[in-house]
């Protein structure tokens, strides 16, 4: 079991705006969870992968292809009032759910 956080590039977010939307993609995913899946996600120690994506176009592909396959996610946009000027979508979040589940999907991405 593990969770895959995808995320844009092209924002050249800092380290500390990268771990909040990081984050809060871990967390939204982890609340829209099945339970059963979530409980063994947590006992299996709750493996986090962040992989990244060049820009918008890229990451909305990922979102259609996560949906094709009936993964659970959540898109994650930036209210814009600190780092952004303007509301931004920054990172995608998947599962938690079966490696080979979210590999179909994320595979072929590049650790950040």
């Amino acid at each position: 079991m593990k969770q895959v956080i995808i995320v844009r590039r092209d924002l050249k977010m800092d380290k500390g705006k990268l771990a909040v939307q990081v984050s809060h993609a871990s967390v939204e995913c982890a609340l829209k969870s099945d339970r059963d899946k979530l409980d063994t996600w947590l006992n299996d120690g709750a493996k986090k992968v962040v992989l990244k994506v060049k820009d918008l176009k890229e990451l909305i592909y990922y979102r259609d292809l996560t949906k094709k396959n009936k993964l659970n996610y959540s898109l994650i946009k930036d209210a814009g009032k600190t780092f952004f000027r303007n509301p931004t979508i920054t990172c995608l979040g998947i599962g938690p759910d079966e490696d080979n589940k979210i590999d179909v999907v994320s595979g072929k991405l590049k650790i950040l």
